[in-house]
């Protein structure tokens, strides 16, 4: 485990990428992640298992950091029912299928990539191994933020009066009156 003053920490994770026919004409494949691998070498879409016509790929072995300033969203991450690790991906010009970008365990991080609509972002469960060592580092590094209550201004905003109008101008009411015949206007 890392040390208190280190500000991040990286573990390689491995993607597995499955593959099963689509169901509609227009959709060949369907391509879900489905799994990491921590600790993983790199790969670059291999065959790890074939079933019939499903085939679960290694595509690509991406970085997994943890921030200690992002201990917070692990902690929500890790509070789930089912710890996840969210797998961010983009579809690809070139010959593959998918584009691995990041793995994170940071559900708020996952959440900016999906707002964007530019990026496939899945959920996968996290291995007990992985969710122990998170765990870990958000013990070793998390500090609740104090928090402190703005206090109130106490000024009475209530006494001014709105409508009146510009101070510098001599007006007999209120500029929101409507004008009398026997007043001449100067």
């Amino acid at each position: 485990m890392a040390d208190r003053e280190q500000k991040s920490i990286s573990v390689p994770l491995g993607i597995v990428v499955q593959r099963v026919p689509g169901v509609t004409r227009w959709a060949r494949h369907v391509l879900k992640a489905v799994g990491v691998l921590p600790g993983a070498g790199q790969a670059d879409w291999k065959e790890l298992r074939r079933d019939g016509d499903a085939v679960e790929f290694h595509a690509a072995t991406v970085p997994l950091e943890l921030f200690r300033t992002d201990t917070e969203a692990y902690k929500s991450g890790l509070s789930a029912k089912v710890p996840s690790v969210y797998v961010v991906m983009r579809e690809t010009e070139d010959d593959r299928p998918l584009e691995i970008v990041l793995a994170t365990v940071s559900p708020y991080e996952a959440q900016d990539y999906a707002d964007t609509g530019e990026e496939l972002v899945e959920k996968v469960p996290m291995p007990e191994g992985l969710v122990a060592f998170v765990r870990d580092y958000v013990d070793l590094h998390h500090e609740d933020e104090v928090f402190i209550k703005r206090r109130r201004n106490k000024a009475r905003v209530d006494l001014k009066e709105d409508g009146v109008g510009d101070a510098r101008i001599r007006q007999v009411t209120d500029v929101y009156r409507a004008p009398r015949k026997t007043e001449t206007l100067h």
